[in-house]
């Protein structure tokens, strides 16, 4: 049977079909729809774990334990899971176990560009790259198949373009796939240094019969279709470089590019006039090639930064450029990312928007957002987690400097779970007086509403505990008088809970708690919820376009609410002193 799937998607059903068991992930785009899929298969396992490192150390388990076991994540993500993907280079598998990387060149949705094909040879595990969402389905197969072949962790990278493109799928029947007996190892599955001295001597031997097996794959394949130009490339770039060129060129396409295979890199190399890499961010495939003494053209011309697309190849290669097939006289205004039509999140932003000596440490989520105008509030960014810890080495900065900044930082509830915990316990244990503001939406947001430890389901639907996260609070030191509850929507109980934060001495939290207005139930809820201005009291002093919403307008000198995207939050009630605004429905 042939479906339309994406890549994301594909995966899912490569690694159903492959007879995977397990599988644990942190969502992240590109890659959170790889585990929603997987979860949907039956006699499968799958679980959204606290954080990125949690997710491969289970996945790790259940690999030792005998299962065919799968993990997910974007290629920040890998960061976090670095730790244990080094060791498990070493210890091997006993299941087969493939991490899936979904990188993102161009920086869609990430905070930076890092080319994770790089981690491959750092750790020393054999790396696969798809290129469409046929290949996304096959190669899993051939990824379980490797890794319990060589005994290794094997590196499954995409981009963001092979994850959320769609294409044709034929689909296949599921391997039958037994949970393998596990036999106690202490060499093998214990790294004290005495067993990771010896261990080091098989990984090196590992990877001489990868290289061998790299060079005779199915996954790497040769078109020669024309001797004066060759093209090595891998993942999406073979589909653009094969929409300019066509049947033009030849190319050696790569599948598995990690061990890369030399002889046949030489091989191709040998059979064309003149040979060209092309690839997406790092010049990867390119320094390999070089260091064989392999003449290329690669980064001289094909650009380190962003995505590549056809029309940056073509003028990179044949210097030539290409129309838009249409035109349209009228440009789109910029729409830079904003909090939306009554988020929750806006209520605290504003309440610290009126202090000018608060720093406002902020992370990775919808509440990044508090950085755009009018609310002006976030100031730096880093990662995910690093809200709170970078708050309090900037907080001691600032009161080695003599300043008098009070620092914020601000954090989601999936990212409070996922890496904001241990820097709370940081503040508590070294008594730094930041405050910690947790926006508890109920859902992990940004990535489409995926549950977490607080939200009271399962990836899979099951009902499970709610962590507490005012309990939590309390259980790693804040004291209770240092600890305020409040709901973002009354901005009075805000403002009073800013303030107290703001004189308090010692580690303070606050906890917003509203869920997310995007979330169905809450649209339901709402959906008769409106505000709207009294023209005759509205005194145009636009104090309500301070906080920000979207549905508030100001065109001709008159201010107005547009009806479509208001909630009726009240926080533009809330703001007007002149009774200029009132709500309408319930």
């Amino acid at each position: 049977m042939k479906v339309i799937m994406s890549g994301n998607e594909a995966i899912a059903r490569g690694a159903y079909e492959a007879g995977c068991k397990i599988a644990a992930a942190y969502p992240g785009t590109p890659s959170t729809e790889i585990l929603e899929n997987f979860a949907t298969y039956e006699g499968v396992y799958a679980e959204w774990a606290p954080n990125e490192k949690v997710g491969f150390e289970v996945a790790s388990g259940a690999s030792i334990g005998g299962a065919r076991s799968l993990t997910t994540m974007k290629h920040v993500g890998l960061n976090v899971a670095a730790d244990p993907l080094f060791t498990m280079a070493y210890e091997g598998v006993n299941g087969g176990f493939v991490v899936v990387t979904a990188d993102d060149p161009g920086m869609h949705s990430s905070q930076n560009e890092q080319d994770n094909r790089l981690f491959a040879p750092h750790a020393k595990v054999a790396l696969i790259e798809p290129s469409d969402s046929q290949e996304c389905k096959d190669f899993m197969a051939e990824a379980f198949d490797i890794s319990e072949r060589f005994d290794t962790v094997v590196l499954f990278r995409t981009t963001t373009r092979v994850s959320h493109s769609k294409s044709v799928v034929e689909l296949g029947e599921k391997k039958e796939s037994t949970i393998k007996d596990y036999s106690k190892n202490i060499e093998k599955y214990i790294m004290i240094p005495a067993h990771a001295r010896k261990k080091h001597y098989e990984v090196e031997e590992r990877l001489n019969r990868l290289k061998d097996y790299s060079n005779s794959s199915p996954l790497n394949k040769m078109e020669i279709l024309d001797d004066s130009v060759g093209i090595i490339t891998s993942g999406i770039s073979y589909n653009y470089a094969k929409e300019v060129f066509g049947d033009k060129v030849s190319y050696l396409k790569l599948g598995m590019t990690y061990p890369l295979p030399d002889k046949l890199i030489k091989e191709f190399a040998s059979k064309v006039k003149k040979l060209y890499i092309i690839e997406e961010n790092e010049p990867y495939i390119e320094n390999a090639v070089k260091v064989m003494g392999i003449p290329c053209v690669g980064k001289e011309i094909i650009p380190v930064c962003g995505e590549l697309n056809p029309e940056i190849i073509r003028k990179a290669i044949l210097n030539q450029e290409v129309d838009a097939s249409y035109s349209v006289d009228i440009k789109a205004p910029s729409r830079p990312p904003v909090l939306c039509p009554g988020c929750p999140h806006r209520g605290i932003f504003y309440a610290v928007s009126k202090y000018k000596d608060i720093i406002s440490t902020g992370d990775i989520g919808c509440y990044t957002l508090g950085m755009m105008a009018p609310l002006n509030v976030t100031d730096t960014v880093i990662c995910m987690g690093a809200s709170v810890s970078a708050g309090l080495g900037m907080q001691k900065a600032r009161n080695m400097a003599g300043a008098n900044n009070k620092v914020f930082a601000f954090i989601g509830d999936s990212t409070f779970f996922h890496s904001g915990i241990t820097g709370l316990i940081d503040s508590v244990y070294n008594n730094i007086p930041i405050v910690t503001c947790i926006l508890d939406n109920r859902t992990t947001g940004m990535t489409g509403h995926q549950e977490n430890p607080g939200t009271g389901k399962t990836l899979q639907g099951e009902v499970a505990p709610m962590i507490d996260i005012e309990q939590l609070v309390i259980s790693v030191g804040i004291k209770k008088e240092n600890l305020r509850v409040v709901d973002p929507y009354n901005l009075k109980e805000t403002e009073e809970a800013v303030k107290a934060a703001h004189n308090s001495t010692e580690p303070f939290v606050i906890i917003t708690k509203q869920p997310c207005a995007l979330k169905k139930e809450v649209i339901k809820y709402r959906a008769n919820m409106k505000c709207r201005i009294l023209p005759e009291k509205c005194k145009k002093c636009k104090a309500c376009l301070r906080t920000g919403c979207p549905a508030l307008n100001y065109r001709n000198g008159v201010v107005s609410i547009d009806k479509n995207m208001c909630n009726g939050c009240e926080m533009c009630k809330q703001v007007c002193k002149f009774g200029a605004i009132e709500k309408v429905g319930e």
